[in-house]
């Protein structure tokens, strides 16, 4: 027997339900580039996250500087709705990282 998908792509109440959002396809500079980093905890068991938004990067840019800020931290991370997350309180290396880039950096949060 096969086995159905049963995710819902219609509902009444709100009509086409988007399923992945599309891929994007250019990257800004990093001159033009803002780095919105903050520290999570809510939702990861207690877990200390640190997460890199506001960056508008295209796919493949995006997993890259992922990888290469998991190697400058040492840590493992993840590249999730457009935003990159390393596991851990790295938000000085990271900004120092992106700095060198030529990206500007924020603090976001507490």
């Amino acid at each position: 027997m096969r086995r159905r998908n049963n995710k819902i792509v219609y509902s009444t109440e709100s009509g086409r339900i988007k399923q992945q959002p599309p891929p994007r396809k250019k990257s800004l500079p990093s001159e033009k580039q803002m780095a919105e980093l903050m520290r999570e905890r809510k939702g990861r068991g207690g877990k200390t996250v640190t997460v890199i938004a506001g960056l508008q990067l295209s796919d493949d840019d995006l997993k890259a500087l992922a990888k290469q800020l998991k190697q400058q931290c040492g840590s493992g991370g993840a590249v999730k709705e457009g935003n990159i997350e390393i596991q851990g309180d790295h938000r000085e290396k990271i900004a120092a990282e992106l700095q060198k880039m030529g990206m500007k950096t924020k603090f976001v949060g507490g």
